[in-house]
């Protein structure tokens, strides 16, 4: 799949099917889109193309964006895995936010030849989100391309959306959330070192870093498979299982909210790789413990119990 930095570097005289959103999670109706805009290329014998944004746009328009259900890397892997030809990620800015629906459509169809929009009945872009379904069928012809409609995907009589997920991972819902994203939920980020005290425990953690706010669970103690290396985040290098623990840690008088996850039968560096953390089941919420020797105690008792949990999970 080719990555290119801007619309306006879309190749002279491409003939391609469109879609564009910021497709935060890449969920089941996220890949019903992809899948639409791919069949809908191949029909016209065009390329299948994507425009998503950075930074959020929410960021750009209010001064806040939702934390992420997927990181920007996988979430152009999972493009490729859709079978899109070309991926646009496009500086989203307020002059670019400030184009119309038209002007967007004008700017990237010029010198080229646009065959398809995909939309769903939810889309809407351009100044004021002006783009809807009804205002782009009355451009469609002027312009000479097709709008696809896509419907939406709904679990439960309720259409799948970001938000949706968001309210579900802060419950703690992770069975309900796999069957919206189709795949377990994971966060990925860079391994720091931490105080250590972990490695003190006989329990030495990987500690995550996110260069963006991420949408995590409820805090607790969880059962994970961890993942890491190569140039694919779909396909790692390398990977193991473990127990991590997400919150604030108690007993040594709190902080900042962490992610660290002790990995099973490793004793390796991670310092520095970028660490896929998938979360398997929530074993317990996070607790206090009136001493090491205690905590260190119900840490045996999580980790037995996670090796079991990962030895029955599909």
């Amino acid at each position: 799949m080719q990555r290119l930095a801007s619309i306006d570097d879309l190749p002279a005289g491409l003939e391609f099917v469109l879609t564009l959103g910021v497709f935060d999670g890449v969920h089941r109706g996220h890949q019903r889109v992809l899948r639409e805009t791919v069949r809908a290329a191949d029909a016209h014998s065009a390329q299948a193309v994507v425009v998503t944004f950075h930074p959020h746009p929410e960021f750009v328009l209010r001064g806040v964006a939702p934390p992420l259900l997927c990181d920007p890397e996988e979430r152009l892997a999972r493009f490729q895995q859709a079978g899109v030809d070309m991926t646009v990620v496009q500086e989203f800015d307020t002059a670019f936010a400030a184009q119309s629906a038209e002007q967007f459509l004008r700017r990237v169809a010029a010198d080229r030849r646009l065959r398809g929009l995909v939309m769903t009945g939810e889309s809407a872009f351009g100044r004021d989100r002006a783009g809807t379904v009804a205002a782009v069928e009355q451009l469609a012809p002027q312009m000479d391309f097709e709008v696809v409609h896509c419907p939406d995907v709904a679990v439960a009589g309720a259409r799948i959306s970001s938000t949706r997920l968001r309210q579900l991972l802060a419950r703690g819902r992770l069975t309900e959330l796999r069957t919206l994203l189709g795949r377990r939920y994971a966060v990925v980020g860079t391994v720091v070192e931490g105080n250590r005290r972990g490695r003190t425990l006989g329990y030495p953690t990987a500690n995550l870093s996110f260069a963006d706010p991420v949408a995590l669970p409820e805090d607790g103690i969880y059962a994970v498979r961890a993942s890491w290396g190569g140039p694919d985040p779909l396909r790692p290098a390398e990977r193991a299982e473990g127990v991590a623990a997400l919150g604030v840690r108690p007993t040594f008088g709190g902080g900042d909210r962490t992610l660290e996850a002790f990995l099973f039968d490793f004793d390796g560096d991670l310092y520095g790789d970028r660490l896929r953390v998938e979360f398997v089941r929530r074993q317990r919420g996070e607790k206090r413990y009136t001493s090491a020797a205690a905590l260190i105690s119900q840490m045996d008792l999580d980790a037995r119990r996670a090796r079991h949990i990962l030895s029955t999970a599909d």
